[in-house]
C-alpha cells in the first residue's frame, strides 16, 4: 500500500531532489494537483534545511504559489529547487516539477513558523456547524466505490462527504459546492497532507453537470498551523463559474475547531461543457 510519507519522500539529485510518486496518488492517469503540492512543498522544505546547520526546524511552508504547466504520469519526478530568499521571519523557495525535458509544475513556496494558540479574532464560516467527525449518513468514498477507479487517493486517505452535497452521484444538479471529510488511514495528519486537502474534492462543478477533468492552471494554497489529530473537515466551493473558467475554494478545519488551511484555484470546465 502506498503511504503518505513516501510520497513526500525527496532524494537529493543535482539541482536539487527527486520524488517517486506511486500511481495512487493519480486521478485518472495523471498524478493529483493536491499531491504534487505536497511534494513540491516537501522539495522546498528540504532545500531550506538542506547545507544550513544553523535552519531554524520549526519552519514549515505556510503558502505555496503554483502554475500547472501540465500534468505529470506517475513514476519519477525531478525538482529543482532555488532558495531565492531566507530571512529571519520568511524564507522563500522556488521549485520546478520536472519529467524528461518538461516542466510541468513551478511554484513558489513561502516558509516560515506556523501560528499556535488561540485565533485573536475569527469570523463563523460554513463549517462551523459541521459536525467534526463524519455524521452516519455520510458518503464513504471508500477503495470498492466505483469512482475510486478514476480518483485512486482514497485508497489512502478516508474521503467522507455530506451526501447532500453531492446531487451528481444521483443524477440530479444542485449548487457549486461540497462538504465532507477526509483523514489518512494509517498515518498521522501533518501541514504537508494539508497541502494535499485543498485540492482533495472533485471539481465542483460536477454539481452543475460539468463532469469530467477540469484541469487546473493556478492553486495558491496556506497552511496556518499543523493540524490536530483526527479529521479535517472541507468545504469546496466555486463563488462564480464561468462558460470556460472557474474559481474553487477549499476550506479545512480540525477536529478542534481550527482554520488549518485555504486554497484558491482557476481551473477550466471540462471539455464537454466548454
Amino acid at each position: 500500500m502506498a503511504l503518505f510519507a513516501d510520497l513526500v519522500s525527496v532524494t537529493a539529485a543535482p539541482g536539487g531532489y527527486t520524488a517517486e510518486i506511486d500511481p495512487t496518488w493519480s486521478v485518472g492517469k495523471k498524478v493529483h494537483g493536491g499531491a504534487l503540492l505536497a511534494v513540491l512543498a516537501s522539495a522546498a522544505q528540504a532545500a531550506y534545511r538542506d547545507g544550513d546547520d544553523d535552519a531554524d526546524p520549526a519552519v514549515a511552508p505556510v503558502v505555496i504559489s503554483a502554475e500547472y504547466l501540465g500534468a505529470p504520469d506517475p513514476g519519477t519526478v525531478e525538482l529543482r529547487t532555488r532558495v531565492s530568499k531566507r530571512g529571519r521571519t520568511t524564507s522563500v523557495v522556488n521549485v520546478e516539477a520536472v519529467q524528461g525535458d518538461r516542466v510541468y509544475v513551478q511554484a513558489a513556496v513561502t516558509l516560515a513558523q506556523r501560528d499556535e494558540g488561540e485565533e485573536r479574532y475569527r469570523e463563523p464560516n460554513p463549517l462551523d456547524d459541521m459536525p467534526a467527525t463524519p455524521s452516519d449518513d455520510a458518503l464513504d468514498w471508500d477503495p470498492e466505490h466505483p469512482a475510486a477507479k478514476v480518483f485512486k487517493v482514497g485508497r489512502v486517505a478516508e474521503v467522507r462527504y455530506v451526501a447532500s452535497t453531492l446531487p451528481v452521484i444521483e443524477g440530479r444538479t444542485g449548487p457549486a459546492e461540497t462538504r465532507g471529510w477526509v483523514r489518512l488511514r494509517e498515518e498521522p495528519l501533518s501541514g504537508l497532507f494539508a497541502l494535499l486537502a485543498t485540492d482533495i474534492s472533485l471539481p465542483v462543478v460536477a454539481n452543475l453537470g460539468g463532469v469530467g477533468w477540469a484541469p487546473t492552471l493556478t492553486l495558491t494554497a496556506s497552511v496556518r498551523r499543523e493540524p490536530a489529530q483526527g479529521w479535517l473537515r472541507f468545504r469546496a466551493s466555486a463563488p462564480v463559474v464561468g462558460q470556460r473558467w472557474f474559481e474553487e475554494d477549499h476550506l479545512l478545519v480540525d477536529e478542534s475547531g481550527q482554520v488549518v488551511a485555504t486554497s484558491r484555484q482557476l481551473a477550466m470546465m471540462p471539455v464537454s461543457n466548454r
